[in-house]
C-alpha cells in the first residue's frame, strides 16, 4: 500500500512539476525566416499576394499532399483568403493588409488554437535582387497551446522548417517562371511604316544591349522635352550585322504621328519608314532570346521560299515596357524582317 501511495506521490510530483513548467513558459511565440531571391519584389509579390499560388511552393502540402485545400473566388490581395483541413482540423488564412512589393500582413486561425499573425517584408537589393522575410508570431497563449508547444519541440522547431523549404520552393518557382518563354513566327504581314526620330551609332555587337539602354533613353528624353507625340512603342532598325567582325550599326527609334522638323545638333533626326511586307515573329520573355528569335524569323524566311528585300527594315519593336514589367517572361518583342514582294 505504502508503495502505491509513494507512485502516487511521485506522480502528483510530476504534474505539478510539469504544470509549473508549462506555465512558466512564453506567452508568446515568434518564427522567422528570411532568403535572398534573385528576382525583382514585385515579382515575389505578386506570387505571395495570391493564395493561389501557395499550394505550388507550401512544404506542408508536399509533406502532406493529402491536405483538402478550398480557394474562394477571392484569392489576391486584401481580403483574398483560402482554407484547409488535415489531421489538425480545420484551418483559414486571410490577407488584412499589404503595402506592394513592400509588405503583406495576414491573419491564421487554426481549429481552436489561438490565432496568429503572419507578416511578409520584401526588401529590394542594388543588384536586383531581394531579401525576403517570412514571420508568424502569437501572443496570449493558453495552458493548452503551451503543453502542445513544449511537449512537440517549441513552434521554432515545428514552423522553421517548414519556412525554410517553402521559400526554397518558392525561389525556384519564381526563378524558373523568369526564363519561361516563347517564339513564334506570324508569317506574312504589312509593316504601315511611318514617321520617327531616331539616332544611330554603331558599336560591337557584345557592347549591343548597353547600347540600346544608353540611345533609346536619349530619343524619348527629346521627345517628352519638346511635347511630341509618340505614335506607338520604340523599336530598333538594325542597319548593319556583322557576325565576322562583332560589328553592329543600328538607329533607336521612337514612332511619331507627324513629321517633325529637328534642330540641328540636336543629335535627334526625323526619318520616315515606308509601309513594307515582311515576315513577323512575335518573342515572348526576356531579351536574351532574341537572337533565338531572330535565327528563327530568318530560318523560317529560308525554309518557306521567301526573299529578303534589300537594304529592307529590319526592326525590334518592345511592346511592353521594361520598367513597367517586373517579369521579364512577360515582356513583349514584335520582329519585322522585310521581305521582296511575291510576283504575282
Amino acid at each position: 500500500m505504502k508503495v502505491f501511495k509513494y507512485i502516487a506521490f511521485l506522480l502528483l510530483i510530476g504534474i505539478i512539476g510539469t504544470s509549473i513548467y508549462i506555465s512558466v513558459q512564453p506567452n508568446t511565440f515568434e518564427v522567422s525566416r528570411t532568403r535572398t531571391i534573385q528576382a525583382p519584389a514585385a515579382v515575389i509579390y505578386n506570387n505571395v499576394i495570391d493564395f493561389k499560388n501557395w499550394n505550388d511552393w507550401s512544404s506542408w502540402q508536399e509533406a502532406n499532399p493529402n491536405i483538402k485545400v478550398t480557394l474562394p473566388n477571392k484569392t489576391q490581395g486584401v481580403g483574398g483568403h483560402y482554407s484547409w483541413e488535415d489531421k489538425d482540423g480545420i484551418g483559414t488564412m486571410k490577407t488584412v493588409e499589404a503595402i506592394t512589393n513592400k509588405y503583406i500582413k495576414q491573419h491564421m486561425q487554426i481549429a481552436e488554437f489561438p490565432a496568429s499573425d503572419i507578416t511578409w517584408d520584401f526588401e529590394s537589393n542594388a543588384n536586383g535582387s531581394t531579401d525576403i522575410t517570412w514571420k508568424i508570431s502569437g501572443k496570449d497563449l493558453p495552458f493548452g497551446f503551451k503543453a502542445y508547444a513544449a511537449f512537440t519541440g517549441g513552434m521554432e522547431k515545428q514552423i522553421g522548417p517548414h519556412y525554410e523549404r517553402s521559400l526554397e520552393k518558392l525561389d525556384s518557382i519564381i526563378v524558373a517562371d523568369m526564363k519561361k518563354y516563347s517564339i513564334a513566327v506570324n508569317g506574312i504581314t504589312n509593316h504601315s511604316g511611318g514617321y520617327y526620330l531616331y539616332n544611330t551609332t554603331s558599336c560591337k555587337i557584345s557592347e549591343l544591349e548597353s547600347k540600346i539602354q544608353e540611345m533609346l533613353p536619349k530619343v524619348k528624353k527629346y521627345a517628352i522635352k519638346n511635347h511630341i507625340t509618340l505614335a506607338s512603342t520604340p523599336f530598333i532598325n538594325y542597319l548593319k550585322w556583322d557576325e565576322d567582325n562583332n560589328a553592329v550599326i543600328f538607329s533607336s527609334c521612337i514612332p511619331t504621328i507627324e513629321q517633325v522638323i529637328t534642330a540641328e545638333g540636336d543629335n535627334i533626326i526625323t526619318g520616315k519608314m515606308e509601309s513594307f511586307k515582311a515576315i513577323k515573329t512575335t518573342l515572348k520573355g526576356n531579351y536574351s532570346n532574341l537572337k533565338e528569335a531572330w535565327k528563327t524569323a530568318k530560318t523560317y524566311i529560308t525554309k518557306n521560299g521567301f526573299e529578303f528585300a534589300e537594304n529592307g527594315p529590319m526592326i525590334e519593336t518592345y511592346i511592353t515596357d521594361p520598367a513597367k514589367t517586373p517579369n521579364p517572361a512577360d515582356l513583349v518583342t514584335e520582329i519585322y524582317i522585310a521581305i521582296k514582294d511575291i510576283e504575282k
